[in-house]
């Protein structure tokens, strides 16, 4: 072995370490001959790809592919050694980002063949196969397997010895029929475009109805960019959204059938996760692999956080958290969705973090690209003394990065053990009242509902400044909520700071019952408020205010899609007839907070004015449903 080789390992990472003995140059062929034999399909699984007498290959006999491209990359890499990368920019970066979202080639010439293999596109040749599906199917393919009958959900291959559609509905077996497959799934995509791009615009949707091709028969090589096919997983997870949302008369029968939940839409999200873990979209950094995780992640019933912090990885990995990467990026397009789905990974996970009681993966430092922004030269046409789009979307990721980080600080005092052991010290409560306060003046009025709707509002910006207005709202429920079952820390109970102490619960609990009154009043989807929703309802039915049939009815709205909201709803309802009878129950450290007149008025009563304290803090609105 030549000084600078090293021995590879099963994850195909080289390594070496001086204090390694390494064998001897016979055994090392040995080694190496055994190591070629094998194929990608059975390198992936560690088994063995010799023929044996009288039966196939291991891969044939699987109807996987016999190729070698893990071995000619290792060949090449050894034939070509690649230029030391710079500090700041990986070779790795450049070669995935120098590349346009939607594009195929790897522009680069002088790069090395094995690095095209390892960065290239998700379509290169590499972890094709997966039990029927593979990175070359056809979309009439990855239909038939995605609508396979429900008894067939053990394994992705779909294979089940009475397959049937019937706990699917009266109108399912038509999924049998090709035509109408397509027919269903050209459906399921505009739902998507219609209701959830608006919220999450990753997508490009001329882009991905020109190349959703239902009708291929056959695969084909990629020529253009135009010809490039869609990535397996990005469909299914569109699918899967799309069938949450709609009202097509076969998802319509299935919830009938089932008490409102299709199970149809259940089994497409667990077809489309068990397809992107196949297709190792959680492992490999790519631009289509960030946007299939961040789709994924809200896709699911209930937080999990597994396929947000793989976005996040896959983000780091192609750090798109350096602002000098982000430069590489010549299409504008993929830049912007890049910088989108990081600024959407960020803001996510800090809220996650905070609503879900776990440690943000991200800090403060670990990023330090601008605010997503729109052309720089681009402005209103229609109105020059209006604000540039720049000016809007600065404004708006600048208001929720820094509601962001305030969620980030507490998270990570609040959900430690020692939290859970001691309390919160008095000085972290105060630092978030203040914080919290200063959000509130210095963005709430910019980017939350304004006091009086224009008349010209859209929906997208309808659904933001609700979604602004809550985010910041529910922070105060949350942490009423900590400081409940946490409580203040011993040590500031001292004479001197007792009242201190007292005036800080007060004050939080003002401040939360406000905000639960705020999140109410707006009564938006849980696609939007989820969290909101339920935090709000549940302080409000402990409260035994009325007012809480608001966020019940919101949740209750959207449970065909959130199977859980049903459950929330169900459960905040039983909150509310104990308090009725019994008082504001189930409160600990923050019972001395709670006065009667937090009882106060009745829901019919309820006008824009009582949504304010009488000092400003609050800006009253309509009712408003989206």
């Amino acid at each position: 072995m030549q000084n600078g080789d090293h021995v590879r390992n099963d994850n195909s990472h080289s390594f070496s370490h001086p204090g390694l003995i390494l064998p001897t140059q016979s055994v090392q062929n040995q080694i190496h001959e055994k190591q070629n034999t094998a194929c990608d399909a059975c390198r992936s699984r560690k088994v063995k790809c010799n023929r044996l007498p009288g039966e196939e290959k291991h891969c044939l006999s699987k109807n996987y592919p016999c190729t070698h491209f893990v071995q000619q990359a290792t060949s090449e890499k050894k034939r070509n050694a690649a230029a030391r990368r710079p500090r700041n920019i990986s070779t790795s970066s450049r070669l995935a980002l120098g590349t346009p979202i939607s594009s195929s080639p790897i522009a680069e010439h002088n790069t090395p063949p094995w690095l095209k293999a390892t960065f290239g596109p998700w379509n290169s040749g590499r972890l094709q196969t997966y039990g029927g599906v593979n990175m070359q199917s056809t979309t009439p393919t990855l239909l038939h397997h995605l609508f396979a009958a429900p008894e067939s959900d053990s394994t992705f291959t779909f294979k089940s010895r009475s397959p049937s559609y019937a706990t699917w509905g009266d109108m399912a077996s038509k999924l049998e029929d090709e035509a109408f497959r397509a027919e269903f799934a050209l459906d399921l995509v505009e739902v998507y475009f219609q209701i959830v791009h608006t919220r999450l615009p990753l997508l490009n949707p001329l882009q991905f109805r020109a190349r959703l091709n239902l009708q291929a028969t056959q695969q084909r090589p990629v020529i253009a960019k135009q010809d490039e096919p869609l990535h397996p997983a990005l469909i299914a997870t569109v699918l899967a959204w799309g069938a949450k949302f709609s009202e097509h008369p076969l998802l319509v029968a299935d919830r009938e059938r089932n008490g409102g939940q299709s199970l149809l839409a259940k089994a497409l999200i667990n077809r489309t996760r068990e397809l992107a873990e196949s297709l190792k979209v959680h492992r490999i950094p790519n631009p289509h692999h960030v946007v299939i995780s961040l789709l994924i992640e809200p896709l699911q019933c209930r937080f999990h956080g597994f396929w947000l912090t793989s976005g996040i990885r896959n983000l780091l990995g192609l750090q798109i958290n350096h602002k000098s990467v982000m430069g590489l990026i010549k299409d504008p397009e993929a830049r912007g969705t890049m910088i989108f789905a990081w600024w959407m990974a960020c803001l996510s996970d800090a809220f996650s973090s905070f609503y879900y009681r776990r440690k943000p993966m991200l800090d403060d430092d670990d990023y330090d690209i601008d605010f997503y922004t729109a052309d720089q030269n681009t402005q209103e046409t229609t109105d020059p003394t209006a604000p540039s789009p720049r000016e809007q979307l600065e404004g708006y990721y600048r208001a929720a990065h820094a509601l962001a980080r305030i969620s980030r600080t507490i998270a990570r005092q609040l959900w430690r053990p020692s939290t859970d052991q001691d309390g919160i010290p008095l000085d972290s409560v105060l630092s978030y009242i203040s914080d919290l306060s200063k959000w509130r003046d210095a963005h709430l009025s910019k980017v939350g509902v304004p006091p009086n709707l224009e008349a010209n509002w859209d929906f997208v910006s309808a659904v933001s400044a609700c979604a602004s207005d809550a985010q910041y709202h529910v922070t105060w429920v949350a942490l009423f909520f900590a400081m409940d079952e946490f409580g203040i820390r011993d040590d500031a109970f001292t004479p001197s700071n007792i009242n201190q102490v007292e005036t800080a619960k007060r004050k939080v609990m003002e401040e939360a019952l406000q905000a639960s009154l705020r999140i109410a009043a707006l009564k938006l989807d849980p696609a939007v408020m989820h969290v909101s929703c339920i935090n709000a309802g549940n302080l409000l039915a402990r409260l035994g205010r009325p007012e809480v049939f608001q966020c019940i009815k919101a949740l209750e709205q959207y449970s065909y899609a959130y199977e859980e909201t049903k459950e929330h709803a169900q459960e905040i309802s039983r909150e509310y007839e104990i308090a009725v009878l019994k008082g504001p129950n189930n409160f600990q450290e923050m019972a001395s907070a709670i006065n009667p007149s937090s009882r106060a008025f009745h829901a019919d009563t309820m006008s824009v004015d009582a949504l304010t304290n009488g000092n400003g803090k609050h800006h009253g609105n309509t009712y408003m449903s989206i």
